[in-house]
């Protein structure tokens, strides 16, 4: 059994990734919903190793990352400070390297690293303080960027989404319901791991959106037929002059809602400062057998072999706004995020 929630809630919402006294418990969401089984990670390298294997995806990484640090800091129980603080930093280095193109674990290892750098000798303590600070800020800007989202949807809007943008997503369709905009979801299944038909229509429908599943061939032709008012997708990563990276398949999606006239909201607490354009951002590449299978079960030939690049890039040109803690901007003013920070 897993620790009891911190959060209230369905655990694909708010609480899918758990810190406890014996390592960190992870929903596996490679089954959900038709298990809900969890992974007891009691290392960080079982963490690690859970991330890669897509045990977690879209934010629960980011969590992952938060607890795992914790769990290296125990880990270093009873070595000096500045030893603890080195073990952690090559921890942090190891769990960043999970999920490359993503920006988000960086984000997590730093949370941890700056709380312990300025914590003092109780090094485990501060972990604990920092990976909570981050939980924390990570849930607000949802919610933050959430509402600046919802102020972007017409009355009664259909809105497409790709992949599973998890509390980003959640964050949207909470801030919509308030305000009494009546959405409805149309979901792209999204191969090899049908996120998008396990976890996002899942939690939708749970959430009371009307919500439609389809295959991912099929946006470009509802887009075409005036059945979608707008493209809302989260993002793994969005650069300063506004390439959006997110799940292989964004960039079709985008191109055909730029031809159809349906603008694309891409989802992001904010641009990462440190990635100025497309080109600076690594692309994952998984096992190219993973999409020789579907759900565990061969799906292709033998005689065939796979490719998987697993985010894509998506051009300025195709994105309409990009959707942030601090609001909405067009790509050509994400550098005013930061405002004189940016200078």
């Amino acid at each position: 059994m897993p620790p009891p929630s911190a959060h209230p809630g369905s655990p694909t919402l708010a609480d899918s990734v758990r810190l406890a006294e014996d390592g960190v418990h992870i929903l596996d969401r490679r089954v959900f919903p038709f298990e809900h089984r969890w992974v007891h990670a009691r290392t960080v390298e079982e963490v690690a190793v859970a991330i890669e294997d897509m045990v977690t995806q879209s934010s629960g990484p980011y969590f992952a990352v938060l607890w795992g640090m914790v769990l290296a800091a125990r880990e270093s129980a009873g070595a000096d400070p500045d030893t603890a603080r080195a073990r952690l930093r090559a921890a942090g280095d190891r769990l960043i390297a999970t999920r490359p193109t993503n920006d988000q674990p960086r984000k997590a290892v730093e949370w941890v690293m700056s709380a312990v750098a300025e914590g003092g000798d109780d090094v485990a303590a501060a972990a604990l303080a920092g990976a909570q600070a981050g939980d924390a800020d990570y849930r607000r800007r949802s919610r933050e960027m959430g509402r600046a989202g919802a102020r972007l949807l017409p009355q009664g809007a259909r809105v497409l989404t790709h992949c599973w943008g998890d509390l980003y997503l959640v964050g949207l369709v909470e801030a919509a319901l308030e305000a009494g905009l009546k959405p409805s979801f149309v979901c792209t299944e999204t191969r090899p791991y049908l996120q998008g038909a396990r976890l996002t229509s899942h939690t939708l429908a749970e959430m009371g959106v009307e919500t439609t599943l389809v295959t991912d061939a099929m946006p470009a032709s509802l887009m075409r037929a005036g059945e979608i008012d707008a493209l809302v997708t989260a993002s793994d990563r969005v650069t300063m002059d506004g390439h959006v990276i997110n799940k292989v398949g964004t960039l079709q999606h985008a191109v055909a809602a730029q031809a159809f006239g349906v603008p694309f909201h891409a989802l992001c607490h904010a641009p990462d400062p440190h990635s100025a354009t497309g080109a600076d951002v690594p692309i994952e590449y998984r096992d190219g057998d993973e999409v020789l299978h579907t759900l565990g079960r061969r799906s292709a030939t033998d005689l065939v072999r796979g490719l998987y690049p697993a985010f894509d890039v998506t051009d300025p040109q195709f994105v309409t706004t990009v959707v942030t803690d601090r609001g909405a901007f067009t790509p050509e003013r994400l550098p005013e995020y930061f405002g004189e920070e940016s200078r």
